[in-house]
């Protein structure tokens, strides 16, 4: 039994468990531990896929096993947090659809040819993160402007569309490969080093200013969305 083979496909699992256990956390009304475990799912879905790189063990079954983890924990785990967050309204609801695009966008994914190096879409992880960030927010910061926004009948579902159309777009939105890609191009690096700028400002900034660890992950994250939309439009 050639155990190497299956070294991917366990650390996909362990995605997929993390996820699992963060719904579960969020349901009992820990989002802010729910959003640790999606983070842990994002270190899992990063090494699932390196590994089977240095390994030489890729496979159908995996990459399907990838997409199915990621359901879970950039899919299904994000749309309940937002809707955790959200008041008492019904159109809370509309935040559950962030789980049925993500399954999309994964299905076209799989599919698509032309997101060997880039992407097509925004990625499902990032659309987490922003999700996750968020929520982890406003349950430590109840009574921040944030949190009162979430708690009213626009902000989150409004995102929620937005990230929606982001998900299933065919805007190209760069991943942190460089020296190759989708169409790579000086603005595509240019953009990856803006992104890193970014993350590098976000930390200093909730460093000195004592800020909540999570906003520096939301702006991160909002930032590459932004930088992406501006590259698209540039490029057009």
């Amino acid at each position: 039994m050639n155990i190497r083979k299956h070294i991917p496909d366990s650390i996909t699992s362990m995605n997929l468990l993390c996820g699992v256990m963060g719904v579960i956390l969020t349901m009992e009304g820990r989002p802010d531990l729910g959003f640790l475990m999606m983070i842990c799912g994002a270190v899992f879905d990063f090494f699932d896929g390196l590994s089977a790189r240095l390994l030489k063990a890729s496979s159908v079954i995996g990459k399907e096993l990838d997409s199915l983890a990621d359901v879970v924990s950039f899919g299904v785990l994000p749309s309940l947090m937002l809707f955790k967050a959200c008041g008492s309204s019904p159109v809370k609801y509309i935040t559950l659809l962030i789980a049925v695009f993500s399954a999309l966008r994964l299905a076209k994914f799989n599919l698509d040819e032309r997101q060997h190096e880039g992407f097509l879409g925004l990625p499902t992880p990032a659309s987490a993160m922003v999700c996750g960030s968020l929520a982890y927010y406003v349950h430590i910061a109840p009574g921040s402007l944030l949190a009162s926004w979430c708690a009213g009948p626009v902000f989150l579902p409004v995102l929620s569309i937005i990230l929606c159309a982001l998900l299933v777009s065919e805007i190209p939105m760069f991943s942190m490969k460089f020296g190759g890609g989708l169409e790579s191009s000086r603005a595509d690096s240019a953009a990856r080093i803006a992104f890193l700028a970014l993350c590098g400002l976000a930390i200093l900034t909730v460093a000195l200013t004592g800020s909540s660890w999570s906003l520096a992950v939301l702006a991160a994250f909002t930032g590459y969305i932004l930088i992406n939309l501006v590259l698209a439009i540039i490029k057009r």
